[in-house]
């Protein structure tokens, strides 16, 4: 490194910077949306947690035939809820989603299989494609549930047979996660939207500054400057990454006031997201933005034309929008290989911080090492394609 180097890295970062800022059009396109990020995404989790949370709270049961079950009825209203009956095209509303709860059915013959000691069949009729009315299928059947070892206690104890003979075992369930660990189970999509939102802000730069650049015909006069050609690479790929840092640091900040929206009250005491998991946030992307943006540099280089760099460069969005699914659909939890993928690592570090779970060195270093060695190796790329663009 030398004062030339040093020199020619400044002029083209400023000028790279500059040329971003006169785009005010594709400036704003950028940042607004990062901006809204944060208070659109609580505003959206918090509407769906305090929807949940207020027909837990109404403690309301559909009935279709209540009338043939009266010890179900007393015992349904004897655990505070309210019966209502079931509409007569429930089905189909169920199907269509325009009924939210799932819905009881009780034959006519209820009263009489109790009586005789014989089980009597109910249904709890619902729709897994309606996930509003799934959700209230488990809360129904622990409510039936009750009514039957209710009754089973009962006719027991009129033989002789004490309560607690009938329960050897006391089933208790004990919970390890922490109130932020179990908000994931709402946020667990955040991070994968701030990963796009670098990526997004990474992309036009790094397209603009290469394609955009030779499509203008103002990437060969570049290069047959004198100015070392390590340092024009260095100086985009540093103006490239800046811009992605920006969307990260808004995407981040977003989330501050953003939590000042919550409906839910029960979702923003756990959700605790404040100046010190933004840093956090905002350091684990720092790796993956300046590899990616190597990445996107160094295949929008090897292109002719703007439209022709977006089609190349598809095929990296589309694998970092689908790495944290990897950790979604597995069962077992975050696996160590999941640190070396980029993406994923980032995706399993910030679910961490958002389980309020500490960072070690170790878990850090494979997302350090990985988005290194894309920077190095997308910035040789780079500096490969212009001294061949240089020689033709």
């Amino acid at each position: 490194m030398n004062g030339p180097f040093f020199k020619a890295f400044r002029t083209v970062f400023a000028k790279e910077i500059l040329d971003a800022l006169r785009d005010r059009r594709t400036l704003l396109r950028l940042l607004i949306p990062s901006v809204l990020m944060g208070p659109l995404m609580l505003t959206l989790m918090s509407g769906l947690a305090a929807s949940l949370q207020e027909r837990a709270e109404q403690r309301e049961v559909l009935v279709a035939g209540i009338e043939h079950a009266p010890t179900l009825r007393n015992y349904i209203e004897r655990q505070t809820y309210t019966i209502k009956p079931a509409p007569a095209d429930y089905e189909a509303r169920l199907r269509n989603s325009k009924l939210a709860d799932p819905v009881l059915v009780v034959p006519a013959d209820f009263e009489t299989l109790l009586a005789g000691g014989e089980p009597a069949t109910v249904e709890i009729v619902s729709d897994s494609a309606n996930q509003r009315a799934e959700a209230g299928v488990g809360a129904l059947g622990r409510l039936l549930q009750g009514f039957s070892s209710e009754r089973a206690t009962l006719t027991l104890a009129m033989r002789g047979i004490g309560a607690q003979q009938l329960r050897p075992i006391d089933v208790r369930e004990r919970d390890l996660a922490s109130m932020q660990a179990r908000s994931t189970r709402l946020t667990q999509m955040l991070p994968m939207f701030i990963m796009m939102a670098v990526l997004y802000g990474a992309l036009t730069a790094a397209l603009d500054s290469t394609a955009g650049e030779r499509e203008r015909g103002s990437l060969e006069p570049l290069l047959v400057n004198p100015a070392p050609h390590s340092a024009i690479v260095a100086g985009k790929w540093a103006a490239v990454l800046m811009a992605g840092l920006l969307v990260a640091v808004l995407s981040n900040l977003s989330f501050l006031p953003g939590q000042w929206l919550m409906r839910s009250d029960a979702l923003a005491a756990m959700f605790q997201f404040g100046w010190s998991e933004a840093l956090r946030f905002l350091l684990l992307q720092i790796p993956l933005g300046a590899g990616l943006s190597a990445v996107l540099m160094a295949l929008a280089i090897r292109t002719k034309t703007f439209k022709e760099a977006q089609a190349s460069t598809t095929l990296v969005i589309t694998a970092i929008a689908l790495t944290p699914m990897v950790a979604i659909v597995n069962p077992g939890g975050g696996a160590s290989w999941h640190l070396w993928v980029p993406g994923l690592g980032q995706n399993q570090l910030m679910m961490q911080v958002l389980k309020g779970e500490p960072l070690t060195f170790a878990k850090v270093m494979p997302t350090v090492i990985v988005g290194a060695a894309l920077t190095f190796g997308g910035l040789a790329l780079v500096a490969r394609s212009m001294r061949a663009a240089v020689a033709r």
